[in-house]
């Protein structure tokens, strides 16, 4: 994709949070227990909890109950609600949310569909900014050739050079056609993507799609004895990475 931050979401003031993000086709409140429980049995050898709790507000008002950022052990995760049939997911790390493991296995455990779309601008210049990214990745909830993984999709810039993948069965409102132009980044686009998105029910770079009227958002957070060498980062020293 090119350099519009007015096309991402919240004209991408919550990257690197919101340049990665996960989907999954359930009810948010069952998705975020159903998290929970999964979490809470990892970590309760450790003596850590694992605490679900609503919260409201405007959509930045809920992100940032994911603050501050870590890197290591994530703390905070965040489930929201949307105008469709789909809850978006958020984590707290400070890089960025790690939507593809939480996603793909929640898809297996509650026995919906998953998934996984990436849309970073690309910004590099002389070694500043970021290197451009626009991706999907569908999962399911049952086996398949390769984990659960049913659709995969990108184009992006890997260290100076366009790169263009894909793998699983095309999806039927796919445009085919494209992955044949001859410049990489075009096969692609993040126009594409919105296409996509649109035709399985999302709008994920809209503000109004999150958050109908009435409904929360869930957060669970880890709380107990984290790694000492853990660090915390605001929203701002994270973007400085950029």
């Amino acid at each position: 994709m090119g350099e519009d931050l007015n096309e991402l979401l919240l004209e991408d003031r919550w990257a690197p949070v919101t340049s990665d993000m996960g989907f999954l086709e359930t009810d948010a409140e069952r998705a975020a227990r159903a998290f929970s429980s999964w979490q809470g049995g990892l970590v309760a050898p450790d003596g850590m909890t694992v605490e679900v709790r609503p919260v409201a507000g405007s959509l930045e008002q809920v992100l940032s109950t994911l603050l501050p950022l870590t890197d290591g052990e994530k703390r905070r995760h965040l489930f929201i609600p949307t105008r469709s049939a789909w809850t978006a997911y958020f984590d707290n790390g400070y890089r960025g949310t790690d939507a593809v493991s939480v996603m793909s296995y929640l898809a297996q455990m509650m026995g919906c569909r998953g998934m996984r779309v990436g849309a970073v601008p690309h910004t590099l210049r002389k070694d500043k900014g970021r290197y451009g990214v626009v991706a999907l990745e569908l999962y399911g909830p049952r086996q398949t050739d390769w984990l659960n993984y049913l659709r995969t999709l990108y184009a992006m810039n890997d260290g100076g050079r366009w790169v263009f993948g894909q793998s699983g069965e095309s999806l039927p409102f796919e445009k085919l056609e494209r992955y044949q132009a001859r410049k990489v980044r075009d096969r692609f686009t993040f126009e594409m993507l919105e296409e996509y998105l649109h035709h399985l029910g999302l709008s994920p770079f809209q503000e109004d799609f999150y958050l109908p009227r009435g409904a929360p958002a869930w957060l669970v957070e880890k709380t107990g004895s984290f790694v000492p060498a853990q660090k915390e980062y605001t929203l701002a020293q994270a973007r400085e990475d950029f």
